[in-house]
């Protein structure tokens, strides 16, 4: 885990400007900040917000140290003395509104977002982004595999190819929100709580005269925790055949052995033919765990092929995200204060999908009380009633208003809730068990249409027709003075 102060822990363009608005006398003005993403990884259907827990934890424990303050007066821009000072007195004092950790969320939708003075909303852009890129980024991995392995054992075995140790423990975090039963991580175990699990290495066979010796030595270690590697020298030829015996060794002992661990080969044969053995030797009780660089569509591929596979072991394409590295989540500005009052504010860019959405805004799940299922994410400005109320509203695509549809039987729960207000933490956080218990009640809000992996049915995410024609008539002024 990263150790010490991480106030730092943020690009230095950041510091910059907010340096730029000390000297300016601005600091002070406060501004909005949205946190959204603009497209689902993996060519999914949706994604799993994660990573607010540690971005409370960064937030509550900002502030500028000596060693800190000593690194910014060695800079090029040469800081003045009393802008440093000013830094030795900072505390956050924001509003921070987030999305539940665990739930189901969609592009384009605001995430997070962040009020203060713009002296302070600035700095924490950086690591805000960069920890709940890399959960959420994860925690999808996870719950697309957890998708296809339906009610099968999932065990988080990344840690090695993870990208160093926060990674690796935050990592492992986000897959157990999003259905994985267990980690080998035994530093996220003991911080997170997380069920821990592990077997052994082909080096504890390699360090034995036999297969069998290395097999029967760790089974009077461990009787009651025997998974056995079976594929160092020959898995049908040597492995099972060894774990069989002693498998029968433990049995004499009042003992049963748990599994047998594949991590090579076509897993799909080997899985088949050594049920078959195990089955024959009397051991249906003993489970067969599968590894070796697996994913969602190796998974899918296996269970398809009818492989007699009962857990599954996922390291390097889950802990690294494996397809795409990265989420691409970003922190826009939507409102700045001027005289007194937050006016909105649009980015306009020639990549059409980069246009911001301004304004403050709320973020409602639609919920059809006749299906109980969700219609779509319909975001609103603050202030608007209609939804609260129950009234009809229109929910149409962004891109293409005509098409459209009106509600009237629904509920309407906001997705944003209070996390910080006056830099104060306004609750408890949940418990990563409730996280992970409210992330699979998410499931069912949605069509399986919405979840499946292969093509998935797009989700709506709908502006209001006010938030629309704000977005409509900034677009038009800035570009009409073009």
């Amino acid at each position: 885990m990263a150790d010490g102060n991480l106030t730092l822990h943020t690009d230095k363009y950041q510091i910059n400007m907010m340096y730029a608005h000390w000297v300016n006398g601005t600091q002070n003005e406060r501004a909005v900040f949205d946190v959204y993403f603009r497209k689902l990884p993996f060519g999914n259907g949706y994604a799993v917000f994660a990573g607010l827990e540690r971005i409370a934890d960064y937030i509550r424990s900002l502030a500028f140290g000596d060693a800190e303050i000593a690194y910014l007066s060695e800079q090029e821009e040469q800081y003045k003395p009393e802008f440093l000072e000013e830094l030795c007195r900072f505390r956050f004092a924001g509003d921070v509104y987030a999305v539940p950790e665990g739930t189901i969320v969609f592009p384009n939708e605001p995430l997070i977002r962040v009020e203060g003075r713009i002296f302070e909303v600035q700095l924490i852009e950086t690591a805000l982004l960069n920890f709940m890129n890399y959960q959420t980024l994860i925690a999808t991995k996870a719950a697309r595999i957890k998708r296809v392995a339906e009610g099968d054992v999932l065990l988080e075995f990344g840690s090695r190819r993870a990208q160093e140790a926060d990674a690796a423990v935050w990592g492992a975090r986000a897959a157990y929100i999003a259905g994985f039963d267990a980690t080998s991580n035994l530093l996220a175990g003991m911080k997170f709580g997380i069920p821990t699990k592990g077997t052994h290495a082909h080096a504890w066979v390699q360090g034995h005269d036999t297969e069998q010796e290395a097999f029967d030595r760790f089974a009077e270690a461990l009787p009651d925790q025997v998974t056995l590697l079976v594929d160092t020298y020959d898995t049908l030829a040597s492995g099972v055949p060894s774990a069989i015996r002693t498998a029968k060794k433990l049995e004499e002992r009042g003992k049963r052995m748990n599994a047998i661990r594949l991590d090579s080969g076509d897993l799909a044969y080997l899985s088949k033919r050594a049920r078959e053995m195990l089955d024959a030797a009397g051991l249906p009780y003993v489970k067969i765990v599968a590894s070796n660089d697996l994913d969602e569509t190796l998974i899918f591929n296996l269970k398809a092929q009818a492989a007699k596979i009962d857990t599954w072991g996922v390291g390097t394409q889950l802990i690294t995200g494996g397809s795409e590295p990265a989420l691409g989540g970003v922190y826009k500005l939507v409102a700045r204060e001027k005289d007194g009052e937050y006016v909105p504010v649009i980015k306009i860019s020639g990549n059409p999908e980069k246009v911001t959405t301004p304004g403050l805004k709320q973020v409602y799940r639609i919920i059809n009380r006749q299906t109980g299922k969700a219609e779509a994410d319909y975001i609103v400005l603050h202030g608007e009633q209609d939804v609260t109320q129950g009234k009809r509203i229109k929910l149409f695509d962004p891109v293409h208003p005509y098409i459209h549809k009106y509600v009237e039987d629904y509920d309407a729960i906001p997705l944003l809730e209070p996390v910080f207000a006056g830099g104060e933490l306004v609750r408890e956080l949940p418990t990563l068990a409730e996280i992970r218990n409210h992330h699979a009640k998410q499931l069912e809000l949605f069509w399986p249409e919405h979840l499946r992996k292969l093509n998935p049915e797009t989700y709506p995410v709908d502006l209001s027709v006010a938030a629309w024609e704000l977005k409509m008539n900034l677009l038009h002024r800035h570009t009409s003075k073009a």
